[in-house]
């Protein structure tokens, strides 16, 4: 009988502390998925004011026009540099 009562007791203590494994790590899983939706949280409110979801952003056409603006500007400068450079070498 008490043999019986001390293999009881030997998985009652093995089952406890396995239990006691598990919450641990359940908790450090929490811990984890927590950074990670905050994280998440962080990088979707930049990417909204980036492209002018929300208020304190930069709006897309502002950014297109930039672009658009910068390439001409390039091209603009290309045909001057050509024009100079061809007048002077006749």
């Amino acid at each position: 009988m008490s043999s019986s009562r001390g293999r009881v007791e030997n998985i009652t203590a093995e089952i406890h502390s396995d239990v006691e494994a598990q919450n641990l790590m359940l908790d450090e899983t929490g811990d984890r998925f927590s950074s990670f939706r905050n994280t998440l949280m962080q990088t979707s409110r930049k990417a909204g004011q980036a492209f002018g979801i929300g208020s304190g952003s930069l709006k897309l056409w502002r950014i297109a026009a930039f672009i658009i603006c910068v390439f001409l500007g390039f091209w603009f400068i290309s045909k001057i540099m050509r024009w100079w450079w061809g007048a002077a070498a006749v």
